[in-house]
């Protein structure tokens, strides 16, 4: 994720913004709902927005015109709903791409796809999955935040691939994949521990707003 400008053709760019749009249009639906049904809401939407700000921005080189780091996704993902998730992934990638060159506005929908779909997406349905298992809370968020994280970089070697399939698709997608692998694999890692703290510090400042959204039960213990 966070492809560079210039590094898709422009084809491939405007289709990766036409398959992004309607989710962001959905999620910036679901943010305006939400913020209407409880104004409290703004709160805990700026912190998700925030976290996924700073943690997306600590880059590592990875593969050529691309780069390693935590998304931040699937903690919104877990609160909100993915949904808003594509929203906020978006003003992030814009800010970034605007401020801090990280990333590109050419390839704008592919980056939003990759981080702000799929990512919460597989985020939401791994949170969701350990929760009918009835499994701890901290499994739960930890694994969403891993998941989230690893499918972003999956996207985004298959995306890099469609763009420059040299050997054939396959043999592409495992050059790419392997080598944001080394990096990538305990990226994913640190960020499901450090979701794990984050989500405990909201339960204790916040419980009643993760209540009031249905992520915890009013008798829920951590």
């Amino acid at each position: 994720m966070h492809i560079a400008e210039g590094m898709l053709p422009p084809l491939q760019c405007a289709a990766w913004f036409a398959v992004s749009a309607p989710f962001v249009i959905h999620g910036t639906m679901a943010v305006v709902r939400k913020s209407r049904e409880n104004p409290e809401n703004k709160l805990l939407l700026a912190a998700v927005g925030a976290f996924t700000l700073v943690l997306s921005a600590l880059k590592l080189p990875s593969v050529t015109g691309s780069s390693s780091h935590p998304t931040g996704t699937g903690l919104g993902a877990v609160v909100f709903g993915p949904p808003v998730m594509a929203l906020i992934g978006t003003i992030v990638l814009i800010f970034q791409a605007g401020l801090l060159a990280h990333g590109g506005l050419t390839t704008l929908g592919a980056n939003v796809f990759s981080m702000g779909i799929v990512g919460p997406w597989v985020a939401y349905g791994v949170y969701r999955g350990l929760k009918a298992m009835g499994s701890p809370a901290w499994l739960q968020i930890a694994l969403a935040m891993a998941f989230a994280n690893l499918a972003t970089y999956v996207v985004t070697s298959a995306q890099l691939a469609i763009a420059y399939p040299e050997g054939g698709f396959g043999a592409a997608f495992a050059k790419f994949a392997s080598i944001f692998a080394i990096t990538q694999i305990p990226l994913a890692i640190a960020e499901g521990i450090l979701g794990v703290l984050v989500f405990g510090f909201l339960m204790r400042t916040a419980r009643p707003g993760l209540v009031r959204l249905g992520v915890l039960k009013e008798t829920a213990h951590a």
